[in-house]
């Protein structure tokens, strides 16, 4: 199976998951991280909103924001092609949709940082596997936006953290050049460390 059909699979699974299931893994998820070190020791973190049937990091976000952290949302760069600029979040900030109907923080009336500035990310994905693997939409916006870290291997932040329903997760994928590992996966069952 090569990439593109993977991903109309995995996405075809994630969508078929009802209200109720999805809810039940945003709780599940955050019952996973929301007291975990990695996530309670960050101050600066990259959520997103969920889409096309992706887990949704929400009920985290909410508790970043009440613990004071700094929270930020991906926003698709309007000059560079494929890339995102990290927008704060805050829960009186002015949303847009952007080309993909997805909301975003205004991006020219809300503080951005780089991406390098963030303690971790955590980001959508389509498919993963044990090793690190992600396999994302296809448009390049992550890879593009972290190309930094595969020219830096060693640099610790920003840790880069997928998250996905465990229907998501598959036995090993094809990494392209240009793909980023991850550091892990947390899935609505458990942590997959790469």
């Amino acid at each position: 199976m090569n990439r593109q059909q993977l991903r109309q699979q995995i996405r075809a699974q994630r969508r078929s998951l009802t209200r109720l299931e999805q809810q039940q893994a945003a709780q599940r998820l955050l019952r996973l991280l929301g007291r975990h070190p990695l996530f309670l020791s960050r101050r600066r973190i990259a959520f997103y909103l969920p889409n096309d049937g992706e887990i949704s990091p929400e009920p985290l976000l909410q508790a970043a924001l009440r613990a004071g952290k700094h929270c930020y949302l991906p926003v698709l760069h309007p000059v560079r092609h494929n890339r995102l600029w990290f927008v704060r979040y805050r829960p009186n900030s002015r949303m847009i949709r952007n080309r993909f109907g997805i909301p975003e923080p205004h991006g020219t009336l809300n503080p951005r940082v780089p991406a390098w500035s963030l303690d971790l990310v955590l980001l959508p994905l389509v498919a993963f596997d044990e090793k690190g693997g992600r396999l994302g939409m296809g448009g390049g916006f992550y890879d593009r936006s972290f190309a930094f870290k595969r020219r830096q291997p060693h640099r610790r932040s920003p840790l880069l953290l997928g998250l996905a329903h465990e229907c998501q997760k598959v036995a090993s994928l094809q990494l392209a050049s240009w793909d980023i590992p991850l550091a892990g996966v947390a899935s609505d069952k458990r942590l997959y460390w790469s």
